[in-house]
This record gives C-alpha cells, sequence and structure tokens, in this order.
C-alpha cells in the first residue's frame, strides 16, 4: 500500500504565529517510505508545486500535536468518569481540578500553539494555491480541502476546550497582537463552511492511495461530529441534527467502509490500516521524522514489572501506570462479559513470565511462593472476585477487583507498542487512529436517538452491537427500544471508544460532565466546578494580545 507520512518540521520564514515567529513544519509527501528533512526554506517555496503539497504535509503535522500524545489524551481521558488518575506522573491535577489546573498549563499552551500554527499553515496554502503553478487543477484544488479540512477540525478542537477563539482565516505574515475573541456562533459556521466547501474535491473514497490523507469519507465523518456537537451547543439550530444523520449517514453507505468482523483487529499491532479506518493520523518508527511519537501506549498500563516473575519488556510496555479505570467503567460499563466481547479484547488479562524463578508472592497472598518457568502464567485478572480457595488453586497470582489500586488494575492493551526499539522508548511509532466505522454508527445513533428516530437508532445501535458479540452471543448482543435510554447512550460509547480521546468531549457535549464526574470519579468530584466545562486560555495568549485581558479575556473561573 502506498503511504504519506509525516516528518519533523523545518524552518519556513515566512509564516508568523499570532504571538510570534513560528517554526513552520513542512514534511516529504510521496509514494514511499522515505522521509527527508529539508530546511532553509525561502519565502516563495509554497508557490511551487512541490512547495504547496510540503506545506499540506506540514499542516497534517500539527494533528500529532493533539492525537497520542500526552497533552492530547490528559485533556480527553483525565477528569472524565471513566478514567482517573493512576500511582505516577506531574499532571494528576489535570484529573483531579485543583488549583493547579491554571492559566499557565503547559499542555494548553502547547495544543493551542500548535493548532494555531496548523491554522496559519491551512491559511497560506488556501490563499496562496490558486497562484502555484506546475500543479494540475485537481490535486491543487485537492490540497486547499485538505487544508480547509485540517482547519476547520483545529477549530472545532479549540471550539470544544475554549469556547470562543481567535478566527483567524488569512495568512499571518507578520507579527501581530491584533487578536480578539470570536463567538462559539461564527466558529460553528466556519468549520461548517469550510467542511462543506472541501467535500466536493476530496477523494471521493474512503481511503487515499496516498495513505493518510484525508478523504471525502473523513470529513464528512467530522461534519457528522460537528453538528451533533453543536446541536447541545449554545449555537445550536433545529436541523442539527438531521444534518448530523445525513452526513454521518453517507460515511456509513457510500464509500464501502465495514466494520471488521472481530472488534479485537481494530487496535491489533500492524493492522493499523485496516477495513473500518476512516482517517489515521500517522507516525513512524524513523527518529528523524517521527518528532515526539505515539506516546499513548504508556499511559494506561498497570505496574506489572516490579511482580514476582516479570520484567519491564517491549511486548508488554513501559507502564506509566498514569489512567486507572474508576470502577463505573469496570462495573457499569463492561459489566456484561458474557455476551460482549469486548472487556476481554479492550484490557490485558494475562501476563507471561519473562523473569524465571522462585518468588514470594505480593499481592495474592492465597500461597507464599511461586516458581515460574519463561511463557508460565505468572499474573492473571478475571475481572470477578474469587475466593481465597479458588485463588489458592492457581499456580500464579490472582490478581481480584478487591486488590486494584493505583499501581495495579486492568491495562488497557488498544495502544500497546511492540514494535519500539527496547523497552524504555517512549516515542511509539503506531498511527493513530482518529476516525473510525464503529463511532460514525455510534454518532448516527445518538443523533437518531435525540431526534426521537428510535427505532431507527435502535437499529443503528445494533450493527455495532451485533459485532462486538461473543460468537454464538449475537442476539443476546441485539437492543430493543426499551433497552435505549440516555444511560444506555453514555455507556456504549464508551464500550467501544474507552481510551480513543473521545470521553471528555462526549460529556461536555451531553452537558453533564460535572454531574459525571461527582458520581464517578472520586479523586475530581470534591473540586470539579461549572467552570471547568471550558479549559483555560492560556496566559500567555492574553498577555501578548494587544489590551491583554480587555480585548481577550480569560474564560470565567480561571
Amino acid at each position: 500500500m502506498k503511504s504519506f507520512k509525516l516528518v519533523r518540521k523545518l524552518s519556513f520564514l515566512a509564516n508568523i504565529s499570532l504571538i510570534g515567529v513560528i517554526a513552520f513544519s513542512t514534511q516529504s509527501c510521496n509514494d514511499l517510505l522515505t522521509e527527508n528533512v529539508v530546511s532553509r526554506i525561502g519565502n516563495d517555496y509554497i508557490n511551487s508545486a512541490k512547495g504547496l503539497n510540503d506545506a499540506t504535509s506540514a499542516a497534517y503535522s500539527t494533528m500529532r500535536s493533539w492525537y497520542g500524545t500526552e497533552r492530547g489524551m490528559n485533556l480527553t481521558i483525565f477528569g472524565t468518569d471513566s478514567y482517573t488518575n493512576g500511582a505516577d506522573g506531574s499532571w494528576k491535577f489535570m484529573n483531579t481540578y485543583t488549583t493547579d489546573f491554571d492559566t499557565r498549563n503547559g499542555h494548553v499552551a502547547e495544543v493551542w500553539n500548535d493548532f494555531y500554527i496548523g491554522i496559519n499553515t491551512c491559511n497560506a496554502i488556501i490563499e496562496r494555491a490558486p497562484k502555484t503553478t506546475g500543479i494540475s487543477e485537481v490535486i491543487k484544488k485537492q490540497r486547499i480541502a485538505e487544508a480547509k479540512f485540517i482547519r476547520a477540525h483545529h477549530y472545532f478542537i479549540l471550539t470544544q476546550l475554549f469556547g470562543g477563539v481567535d478566527l483567524r482565516l488569512t495568512e499571518t505574515l507578520a507579527p501581530t497582537k491584533e487578536v480578539k475573541r470570536s463567538t462559539v456562533a461564527l466558529q460553528y459556521a466556519q468549520i461548517i463552511k469550510d467542511l462543506t466547501e472541501a467535500l466536493p474535491d476530496l477523494e471521493n473514497k474512503a481511503r487515499s492511495a496516498d495513505y493518510g490523507r484525508v478523504t471525502r469519507a473523513g470529513a464528512e465523518h467530522l461534519l457528522g461530529r460537528v453538528y451533533l456537537t453543536k446541536a447541545t451547543s449554545s449555537a445550536k439550530a433545529g436541523d442539527d441534527y438531521a444534518k448530523a444523520i445525513a452526513s454521518l449517514k453517507n460515511v456509513t453507505t457510500n464509500y464501502g467502509i465495514n466494520l471488521l468482523p472481530n472488534f479485537g483487529d481494530v487496535h491489533k499491532q500492524g493492522n493499523e490500516a485496516n477495513s473500518e479506518v476512516i482517517w489515521s493520523v500517522q507516525y513512524t518508527r524513523d527518529p528523524l521524522t517521527n518528532a515526539g511519537g505515539n506516546n499513548s501506549h504508556v499511559f494506561f498500563l498497570m505496574e506489572y514489572d516490579v511482580l514476582p516473575g516479570m520484567q519491564r519488556d517491549t511486548e508488554n510496555g513501559r507502564p506509566f501506570k498514569r489512567y486507572a479505570p474508576t470502577n463505573y467503567t469496570l462495573d457499569v460499563v463492561f459489566k456484561d462479559r458474557e455476551n460482549d466481547s469486548r472487556y476481554k479484547k479492550t484490557f490485558k488479562d494475562t501476563y507471561l513470565s519473562n523473569k524465571p524463578g522462585t518468588y514470594n508472592t505480593s499481592f495474592d497472598t492465597s500461597k507464599p511462593k511461586l516458581t515460574f518457568a519463561l511463557g508460565d502464567t505468572t499474573i492473571y485478572l478475571p475481572g470477578v472476585e474469587l475466593s481465597v480457595e479458588e485463588r489458592a488453586k492457581r499456580n500464579y497470582q490472582v490478581l481480584v477487583p478487591s486488590r486494584y489500586d493505583e499501581r495495579i488494575f486492568p491495562a488497557l492493551s488498544k495502544h500497546i507498542d511492540g514494535g519500539r526499539v527496547d523497552r524504555t522508548q517512549f516515542e511509539g511509532g503506531r498511527d493513530f487512529i482518529a476516525f473510525r466505522l464503529a463511532d460514525t454508527y455510534l454518532m448516527l445513533a445518538e443523533a437518531q436517538f435525540f431526534s426521537g428516530a428510535v427505532a431507527d437508532a435502535v437499529n443503528t445501535y445494533n450493527i455495532v452491537r451485533r459485532r462486538a458479540a461473543w460468537p454464538g452471543k449475537e442476539s443476546a448482543m441485539l437492543i430493543s427500544a426499551s433497552d435505549l435510554n440516555v444511560n444506555f447512550v453514555m455507556d456504549e460509547r464508551e464500550r467501544e471508544l474507552i481510551g480513543e480521546q473521545s470521553r471528555w468531549f462526549d460529556l461536555a457535549r451531553w452537558g453533564n460532565l460535572i454531574e459525571r464526574v461527582k458520581l464517578h470519579n472520586p479523586k475530581a468530584a470534591g473540586n470539579i466546578k461549572a467552570h471547568h466545562i471550558l479549559r483555560p486560555i492560556p496566559q500567555l495568549q492574553i498577555d501578548r494580545a494587544a489590551g491583554t485581558s480587555s480585548s481577550f479575556p480569560q474564560n470565567p473561573g480561571y
């Protein structure tokens, strides 16, 4: 398969960010997996055919600030109902909502800055492409459409995180302090305009042969999500759900995209470019071109590497133990394990010895010592309580729910990256699946449900649930209208999409972030307040604006 890959940031002196001179990310885009770093690019480079292609690749590279990064994960996984903080890490305040989560937050500033770099790059492409020579009109229009998709994507994320931001739609060529906050309504109007205008000129297919470029299917998926989110925002309109349904239906029917038969194969390593994927963010194994890499492999893992019979390896991962699942996740979302395969295929429940020997037991004291040969089971997580007598019969440690703590808990297996060069490498190389068909179906079903088309919603949910069933349990997995309510909508999204950078946005869209966190995240319940429905505007942005907070005010509560 031909592949479109991104490389690291290069200097492009013509482009200026909202708060000063930027480093413009530019990459090589070609049919092979070869990637070259280019430097000392002049102001007129983007006006050439190669420059336009490289500028588009540069815009794509800013997606790497969000997908598969610690900042993107902390802003979407932490502080929700499904995950709380584990033992390690200096960013726990992003889960607990203490006063340390303030306007100086580094993750917030990085996303803000990187996205505006991407937006300015898109603005340059959109303005300059019509005058570019040596490139066909079809490709020229496609690059403009890709830039509009990326700009819409970035403004959509920024709108959800911050509310009104600076809506800048022309290339910034010189440093400026003249910025102002727009409105959510104007931002949604522009996001929808960009995506609608992009659609006709994007490739009319599921996935580009130049893998990693967005196609019409990806833009329609995002447009459906935008309408679904707008429907509960301050900019809502009466036809938002209807428009979401139309866009999302197109994705499910017009492009030949199909759910994989086995849910467990969706995130199987080496299978990232599968038939369910609509669009993914590209990473690589080349340290020169991978920037910070896809880091999601480290955050969801338990501390297996100091337990009897185990040591850290690439297969089991580098366990940062940052995110621990809440009781709600384990006891409610994944309650049905007899019919639904997604618990077993989402969490790692077995560890095999890679450090043979005889050891005293640690958490499972139903036996005092255990001896392991290479490859023997050392740890098993049944997901339910077992009696001391039952655990004593097993020649390994059994980790039952009553023994879970901040260090040992069910580890999410979706992002594990066994392809790293060694057991300590942080910069993972797996592509991050950003849009996939099961999510399209779930958003479609949600829009149908909230617009009153309950029968249609039931049928759509059952498409996803049928795939998730254990063989022979398909009928038991199907729901009827009497099963469908708001709690089901919330639980089903997390059963399918847990750990895929969706949850905080989901709760914000439903308007129950505060309520759900107080109910299900004890470490955050005492501190979360109404203003946490938005993130703080980076203080550097306010300080560098003409008039500072009088012209670019901070979000309330920060």
